[in-house]
């Protein structure tokens, strides 16, 4: 494609990495396109460093969540948010993209409203179950919405496509995979997953479970608890890491997951793993519990509240036992699993920015 010719994206996405891991697998398959891609985002939040690590231009502006009881945190965010689409402005006219996306975020509304002044097409990405604040927001300036979840109450123009999957969470061989983090080559491994700021109730039971005894452990604690359960684990088969660029080697390396649900369900049913998730009993809207009940329905997943945690021990003896239950798990995860969610948004945004 001739360079005056070249389409370009512009992806605003930003406050969490389950925002920016998809924004970015979209952002590969446009760039598989020829698209020229770009970002924006906030410059003090995961997406500062997590975009330009991955080879993609980033401009930064000034916009916070809404603090939900009147504070002057509150007033700080809503002066911020009536400033923000004046920056967006400024960052469109400076990359002149054919089309916008919202990731997902608060940096997205301001992006996407900003780019309906400009007559630019856009669209939004929701990555769970129930549509946030942001894109309740701003869906009446896109033109399109992608949704992971069939049944998310989001009107006209939306499409159900899961949610995009970037390339270091693809599957890989088991075998290498626990080559990668130097798990037993034979045995089931269990696999503990929270967020990339962690889950410290997930990281208390399973250091407290399985730190002195038990099968194979790869346990992703996050940064902030990092040191702590590693001072607490007693054997060289559990396996302790802060974060890992290879997620989808870090679960191919296991036969169970006990995790959080929230976007990053897709990346374990990606990866056909049978799963025992835990919603974050603080999310908006209780959304991680309505992600969890998508694979539960599929046949693929176990939910347990948090305030049942004491159960997931057992359910985890129960069906690292049970080999057959495993691999019908597996197949349901496999089979609900939408691996092409990149793709399509690309193809989608490529036909936006087509005159």
């Amino acid at each position: 494609m001739a360079e005056q010719q070249q389409l370009r994206c512009l992806i605003a996405a930003g406050g969490t990495a389950g925002h920016v891991l998809p924004a970015l697998a979209v952002a590969e398959a446009l760039s598989a396109q020829g698209v020229r891609v770009t970002f924006a985002g906030s410059p003090d939040r995961v997406e500062a460093r997590l975009v330009p690590e991955a080879g993609y231009e980033f401009d930064a502006f000034r916009v916070e969540g809404f603090p939900r009881r009147p504070s002057l945190t509150q007033l700080r965010a809503l002066g911020l948010a009536a400033a923000a689409p004046f920056a967006c402005r400024t960052i469109l006219g400076r990359r002149r993209p054919d089309v916008v996306l919202g990731g997902g975020g608060f940096v997205a509304g301001p992006m996407v409203l900003a780019a309906a002044t400009m007559r630019i097409p856009a669209a939004l990405t929701e990555a769970d179950a129930q549509l946030g604040l942001a894109n309740r927001l701003a869906a009446p300036f896109a033109k399109h919405l992608f949704v992971a979840y069939p049944g998310t109450r989001a009107g006209r123009k939306v499409s159900v496509v899961g949610r995009p999957i970037p390339a270091r969470s693809r599957p890989l061989d088991q075998a290498e995979a626990r080559e990668i983090f130097e798990l037993p080559h034979d045995g089931p491994v269990l696999g503990v997953f929270g967020a990339l700021a962690g889950a410290r109730a997930l990281n208390e039971l399973a250091v407290e479970t399985w730190g002195a005894v038990g099968p194979a452990v790869l346990h992703q604690t996050g940064a902030h608890d990092y040191e702590t359960v590693k001072r607490r684990v007693r054997r060289p088969d559990y396996r302790v890491i802060a974060e890992t660029e290879r997620y989808g080697a870090a679960l191919s390396a296991v036969d169970l997951v006990v995790a959080r649900s929230g976007s990053t369900v897709w990346e374990i049913a990606a990866c056909g793993r049978p799963a025992i998730l835990v919603p974050y009993p603080f999310a908006t809207g209780d959304h991680q519990a309505l992600n969890a009940e998508h694979f539960v329905r599929a046949g693929g997943a176990i939910m347990v509240r948090e305030l049942d945690l004491d159960d997931v021990p057992d359910l985890v003896r129960t069906l690292l036992d049970d080999p057959e239950r495993r691999a019908r798990m597996s197949r349901a995860m496999l089979a609900a699993a939408r691996p092409d969610a990149a793709e399509r948004i690309a193809g989608e945004l490529i036909a936006l920015a087509s005159p």
